[in-house]
């Protein structure tokens, strides 16, 4: 395990792969900290690949401060946290909030992010009423009560019947509160899609057929802001398709780094 000594909170984080290859950042959804990625890991190259994955704020073993966060603060940590694993060009997969992270970085710092992988995430990600309604329900009562509601959003039904499905549960209920809903009322008030439509990178949309948090349609709307962006739709997947179809989403990630960014160690 590796911290990160930020200016205002410390990031847990972690590197798999040829620390002298292409970097390649992942940022994890809401509710979820880094081993969302751990699936896939195993189908990526052990060889020209930096694999790098962090816990933003409020989330897995990184500092959780009070709420409410901003979406500009979460692209700041992030920043921040490059800066000082020395990381000066990437390719940024965000998932969820990771995605939005990744759109707001991409245009704040576009010589940072080489290419952009926007899974299940849009521009705008649902209302500001809908965030507001469940933050108020955190606060009164909790994330449990909330859980099987989320976990029907995240996976499709034949996973949910799974005895996995147990740990994303308590991974999802373990969230800080705190880090749930500072988060959250970070994607209350983003609206990131003027900023995304100036992107100009290579950009990779994914959306899973089952998501019922950022349907596919919603997904893709949002990867067409980017002129020569990509689109792919994994089946039997719901809202964390690297959970459930791992082996398909890396093969997905693999084409992109291939055709769209000829990343040639691939």
């Amino acid at each position: 395990m590796r911290i990160a000594r930020l200016k205002s909170l410390d990031l847990h984080w972690r590197e798999d792969g040829d620390p002298n290859g292409m970097p390649i950042v992942f940022a994890n959804s809401l509710g979820t900290d880094l081993r969302l990625w751990d699936k896939i890991i195993p189908f990526l190259p052990a060889s020209g690949l930096r694999l790098i994955r962090f816990d933003k704020r409020g989330h897995g073993l990184s500092s959780c401060p009070r709420p409410p966060y901003t979406m500009e603060a979460l692209c700041e940590d992030t920043e921040e946290f490059l800066q000082q694993i020395g990381i000066t060009n990437c390719i940024f997969v965000g998932l969820s909030i990771g995605g939005c992270i990744g759109q707001l970085l991409a245009s704040r710092r576009p010589e940072l992010v080489k290419g952009l992988v926007l899974s299940n995430s849009a521009a705008k990600m649902g209302t500001t009423q809908m965030w507001e309604e469940r933050i108020a329900r955190i606060r009164a009562d909790g994330i449990e009560t909330m859980a099987d509601a989320i976990l029907e959003r995240w996976f499709g039904e034949t996973f949910r019947q799974s005895d996995e499905v147990v740990l994303w549960r308590n991974m999802l209920t373990r969230t800080p509160a705190d880090g749930y809903i500072g988060c959250s009322a970070a994607l209350a008030a983003s609206d990131l899609t003027a900023s995304t439509s100036g992107l100009s990178l290579p950009v990779l949309g994914i959306g899973g057929e089952y998501d019922l948090a950022s349907p596919s349609e919603v997904v893709r709307a949002t990867t067409e802001l980017v002129s020569g962006s990509r689109f792919v739709e994994i089946a039997r997947a719901g809202h964390l398709p690297c959970v459930e179809r791992p082996e398909a989403y890396a093969g997905h990630l693999i084409t992109f780094l291939k055709e769209d960014l000829h990343v040639g160690t691939v």
